[in-house]
């Protein structure tokens, strides 16, 4: 009795493994061809033009704004000029106090 239930439990389990189709050769569930050591098939053209047409547009719009606006870079005001600061603005004491003092720890 134990060996037919076996036996029945063994065919069961062999068909559970058939239905699951494991195999490299089914399509993915995304949808669309799978491709496997060939080229993939080229995209169609209304896709090509409007990934050119896209990004023809992005370029543009980037180029446009550093162009016209290339403060956003540069920054809006003019660079300062460090060698027209003077000791007082640049915080260092004048020479005729002498040697700054040390401070011991």
């Amino acid at each position: 009795m134990l060996r037919s239930r076996a036996l029945n439990l063994g065919r069961l389990a062999a068909q559970q493994i058939a239905r699951r189709h494991f195999g490299t050769t089914q399509p993915l569930k995304s949808g669309g061809t799978w491709v496997y050591r060939q080229a993939a098939a080229p995209a169609p053209k209304w896709v090509t033009i409007g990934a050119n047409l896209t990004g023809g547009l992005f370029w543009w719009w980037v180029l446009w704004h550093l162009w016209h606006e290339s403060e956003h870079i540069t920054g809006e005001f003019p660079w300062p000029d460090p060698s027209q600061w003077t000791n007082a603005e640049l915080g260092i004491p004048p020479e005729s106090e002498g040697p700054a003092e040390r401070i011991q720890v």
